[in-house]
């Protein structure tokens, strides 16, 4: 990543400014172009939760509380770029809050995978709650996502959306254990390969279905519910390369998790695996991710040496380009603020402070 000197004398990134800039127009369209559709999801997730209140504690609750909201903001803008200004249906702030369910219930779920102890800068539920209580809420929370999908269902065209929201959840589970299957051995190329196929059901796919189900019930053309999946599902990768770059370069403090855990837990993530390509097969980052044992201080001697490489440019311009080419796909809609926002949106997720 180009870097140029401040006048105090320190290196810094000229992507700076357009890291701020992008944070707020992003905080804009939250705060005011989808203020009232936001209050109206909340209700609807409330409502959603309601029938969990008895098994639900603090913990569960303040994680809905917490995060971007990305995904049921991404559903509603793609609604509204074909509904215009006019109240949405319910039902489309309904499979908003079920798809928020649906990416609650895979945190939680990966936490249990990854023995992680911390979500959203608090204990996750396996940590609070134990794992077989992490894993009943985990499935709660798919069940209970799919039972407010089928609701928002009124005519019988729509049922293909419970189909699409099915098949999500099932090739999230197929990321998932596809990541914890991927040989250790594989070439770096081979590992790039596997990359894009985990990353395109672990994430681009929910992506994609917040965007597609968000037209479809606002009854626009088919071709167009595919055309802006096809958007959603690349600022979904674009979404999840920069998040596993901050795995390596943001600190606890500001992630809410510990700093290396890709590397700890031996997840071939793009950043790791084009340093492997770089450093090549003899360097520790490399014996580690086959397989060897590693130290606290090794694993520290491991980031360092991604950071250092090329590998943080390499994949940065990889989430860029699929961010770029995600608005390609936005092209064919009515060009009004909402499309407008969309554009924000994808270029926000490459311009994330890091």
């Amino acid at each position: 990543m180009n870097l140029v000197i401040s006048a105090d004398g320190n290196a810094v990134q000229p992507l700076r400014l357009a890291q701020v800039r992008s944070a707020r127009v992003v905080e804009r369209i939250f705060d005011e172009l989808l203020a009232e559709d936001m209050k109206l999801f909340r209700r609807e997730l409330d409502a959603a939760l309601a029938p969990q209140a008895a098994y639900l504690s603090e913990t569960e609750l303040e994680i809905y509380r917490r995060g971007k909201k990305l995904r049921p903001a991404m559903l509603i803008l793609s609604a509204r770029v074909v509904h215009g200004d006019a109240p949405l249906p319910r039902k489309v702030l309904m499979a908003a809050a079920s798809l928020e369910m649906l990416h609650v219930a895979t945190m939680i779920h990966d936490d249990i995978i990854d023995d992680a102890l911390v979500r959203r800068g608090l204990a996750s539920v396996n940590a609070r709650r134990g794992v077989n209580a992490a894993i009943l809420l985990g499935d709660m929370q798919f069940v209970q996502a799919i039972r407010t999908f089928v609701d928002t269902i009124e005519v019988q065209s729509e049922m293909e959306l419970v189909k699409l929201v099915l098949d999500t959840a099932f090739r999230i589970c197929a990321g998932e254990l596809d990541e914890l299957q991927t040989d250790r051995k594989l070439a770096p190329e081979a590992l790039r390969a596997r990359y894009y196929e985990v990353i395109e059901r672990k994430t681009a796919i929910m992506f994609g279905l917040a965007c597609e189900t968000g037209v479809s019930l606002a009854k626009a053309r088919t071709s167009d519910a595919r055309r802006i999946g096809f958007y959603g599902r690349r600022v979904g990768r674009a979404f999840q390369i920069i998040d596993d770059l901050l795995d390596l370069l943001q600190d606890e403090a500001d992630s809410g998790k510990r700093r290396g855990m890709d590397i700890a837990r031996r997840c071939f993530t793009l950043p790791i695996i084009y340093a492997m390509e770089e450093l090549g097969p003899n360097h520790l980052l490399s014996r580690v991710m086959r397989g060897r044992a590693c130290s606290e201080d090794e694993l520290q001697v491991c980031i360092d040496a991604v950071t250092r490489s090329d590998a943080i440019a390499r994949a940065y311009a990889d989430a860029r380009l699929e961010a770029i080419e995600a608005l390609t796909y936005l092209e064919p809609f009515p060009d009004n603020r909402y499309r407008r926002a969309m554009k924000d949106i994808a270029l926000f997720t490459v311009d994330r402070d890091f």
